[in-house]
C-alpha cells in the first residue's frame, strides 16, 4: 500500500497539471494563458511528455548502479514537487524551469517505482500481473482525482493555482512514502540481492559515445528528409536513447536466453510506442476535441472540460480488479493468452476509440477556428471507455512483462527503456495533435484508428515468433 499511495500522489500532480498543460498554453494572454498557437503548443507538450518518460532510463541506470531505487523515487519526488511549485510562479522563465524540474524527477522516480512493485513477488508468482492491475488502480485513483480537483481550480480560479495544488499533492506523496519505508524493505534487499548476484559488464564509454552518434545521425538524417524542427528533434533524441541504450547492452554479460528475452521486449516496444501515439493523445488533441467541439454541459449540468480526463481513471478504477482477476481465472485453466496477445487486444481497442469518434467530427460544424461545442459529450464517454480496455490490456501486463523478461542486474535500465516507449509515443502523439486546426477531424481521428488497428493485425502473425524468444516466461 506504500507505492500505491505514493504513486497515486504522484500521478495525482502529473494528471492535475497535464489536463491543464495544453489549455494554457493555447489560452490568450489576457485569459492568464501564454497564446501560442495549437502547433506550438502542441510541439511544446509532446517535447515534455516525452522527456518525462525518456529519462527513465538514465533514471533507471541511476538506480541500478549509484542510488538505488529507494532513494532514487525519494529525490525523483522530491525534484517533481519543487517542479510544481516553480510552475505556480508567473512568468515564461519559471514556467519552463518547472517542466524541467519535474522531467528530471519522473525520469528518477517512475520507473523505480514500478521495479519496486515487481520486486515484491517471488520468481514466478502468478499474482504479479494482478499486483500491476491493483498498482494500476492507485495510479488511476490519483488520475482521476487531478482533473475534477486541480483541473477545476486552474480553469476556474487561475492557472497557477491549478499547477500549484498539484505540487502540495506530490509533496503529500513524499510524506506517506518515507512513512512507509519499513514496509518496503523485504523489496529493497530483494533488488539488491539480485543486482549483486548477476553479473554485469565494466563500465565503459561505449554508451556516450554510441549515444551522441546516434544523435548527431539521427539530426542528419531528419535534416537531409526535410522533416520539420518537431521531427528533428524526436528523432535526434530517439537517435541518442537508442545508440546509448545499444552500448549499454553491449558491455553487459548475458546468456543466449537472457538476449531472447532482451529481444522480445525490444519488440514489443515497437507496439508499444504506437499504441501510446494514440492513447497519450488524451492530453493533447482529445482535450482540445473536450474544449472546443464537445458540448460541456449533461442534462442541464455544466462542467469544466478537464473532467473528461477523469474518466480513463474512472473506468480503469472500475474494471482493473475485474481484469486482473480474468487473467488470474484465466491462468488456472491454462487458457490465459500471452502477454502479446494482450497487446494485440491493446491496439485494437484504442484504434476502435478513434474510429468512434469520426461521425460526430463529420457532424460537427467546427472548422478548426472558433469552438462549437456541439457534440455531445456521450460520444467522449465511448472513445475513454475503450481507450481503457485497450490500456488494461497492454499497459500493466507491458510492465509486468518487462520485470519478468529483463535481466536482474540491469531490470532498472530495462523499465527505462520501456518507458522509453510512452515518451515516443507521446511525442508522436503531441505531433499528431498539431493537425488539430490544419486537417479535418474526421481525417485525423480516421488515420490514427487505422493505423493502430493495422498494427495489431500486424503483431497477430508476430506472436508465436515473441513467444519463442520469451524462453522460460509464460
Amino acid at each position: 500500500m506504500t507505492l500505491f499511495f505514493t504513486e497515486m500522489w504522484e500521478r495525482f500532480s502529473y494528471y492535475g497539471m497535464r489536463a491543464l498543460l495544453i489549455l494554457y498554453l493555447t489560452a490568450d494572454t489576457a485569459s492568464g494563458g501564454l497564446g501560442f498557437t495549437v502547433q506550438t503548443s502542441a510541439l511544446i507538450y509532446g517535447i515534455y511528455t516525452f522527456g518525462v518518460y525518456a529519462t527513465g532510463i538514465p533514471g533507471g541506470w541511476i538506480a541500478d548502479r549509484i542510488l538505488g531505487q529507494f532513494r532514487a523515487v525519494l529525490y525523483g519526488g522530491v525534484l517533481i514537487t519543487a517542479g510544481h511549485f516553480a510552475m505556480a510562479l508567473p512568468g515564461i522563465p519559471a514556467f519552463f524551469a518547472g517542466l524541467g524540474l519535474i522531467i528530471v524527477g519522473t525520469g528518477l522516480l517512475k520507473t523505480n517505482v514500478s521495479t519496486m512493485v515487481g520486486s515484491l513477488y517471488e520468481d514466478g508468482d502468478p499474482r504479479r500481473d494482478g499486483g500491476f492491475s491493483i498498482f494500476y488502480m492507485g495510479i488511476n485513483l490519483g488520475a482521476f482525482l487531478a482533473p475534477l480537483v486541480v483541473g477545476t481550480v486552474g480553469q476556474t480560479y487561475g492557472w497557477h493555482y491549478g499547477f500549484g495544488l498539484a505540487g502540495i499533492g506530490m509533496a503529500l506523496g513524499l510524506v506517506q512514502y518515507m512513512a512507509g519505508k519499513a514496509k518496503l524493505q523485504a523489496a529493497i534487499e530483494r533488488i539488491e540481492a539480485r543486482q549483486q548476484a548477476a553479473p554485469a559488464g565494466d563500465a565503459s564509454f561505449k554508451p556516450i559515445a554510441l549515444g551522441v552518434g546516434g544523435g548527431v545521425l539521427g539530426y542528419l538524417a531528419s535534416t537531409v528528409s526535410g522533416a520539420d524542427i518537431a521531427m528533428q528533434i524526436m528523432v535526434s533524441m530517439v537517435g541518442l536513447f537508442i545508440g546509448g541504450l545499444a552500448g549499454y547492452l553491449s558491455d553487459q554479460t548475458f546468456t543466449g536466453d537472457e538476449w531472447k528475452r532482451i529481444r522480445a521486449i525490444l519488440v514489443l516496444f515497437v507496439f508499444s510506442t504506437l499504441f501510446w501515439a494514440a492513447f497519450e493523445q488524451a492530453g493533447s488533441s482529445l482535450n482540445l476535441f473536450a474544449d472546443r467541439v464537445t458540448s460541456l454541459s449533461l442534462m442541464g449540468f455544466a462542467f469544466p472540460s478537464t473532467w473528461f480526463q477523469s474518466l480513463n481513471a474512472l473506468f480503469i478504477m472500475m474494471f482493473a480488479p475485474v481484469f486482473a482477476g480474468l487473467w488470474v481465472w484465466l491462468a488456472g485453466r491454462k487458457s490465459e493468452p500471452s502477454s502479446p496477445a494482450k497487446f494485440v487486444f491493446g491496439l485494437v481497442f484504442v484504434g476502435l476509440g478513434f474510429l468512434l469518434l469520426v461521425p460526430p467530427s463529420l457532424a460537427s460544424a467546427y472548422d478548426g477556428s472558433a469552438a462549437t461545442n456541439d457534440v455531445s459529450p456521450m460520444w467522449l464517454v465511448g472513445v475513454y471507455l475503450l481507450h481503457t480496455v485497450g490500456e488494461l490490456c497492454l499497459s500493466p501486463v507491458g510492465l509486468s512483462t518487462v520485470t519478468k523478461l529483463a535481466p536482474q542486474s540491469i531490470v532498472g535500465s530495462m523499465m527505462g527503456v520501456w518507458f522509453l516507449s510512452v515518451a515516443i509515443g507521446n511525442f508522436l502523439g503531441g505531433w499528431i495533435a498539431g493537425f488539430f486546426e490544419s486537417l479535418q477531424l474526421s481525417q485525423l481521428f480516421g488515420a490514427v484508428a487505422g493505423t493502430t488497428i493495422v498494427a495489431g493485425v500486424i503483431l497477430v502473425f508476430l506472436v508465436p515468433s515473441i513467444r519463442r524468444m520469451m524462453v522460460g516466461v509464460h
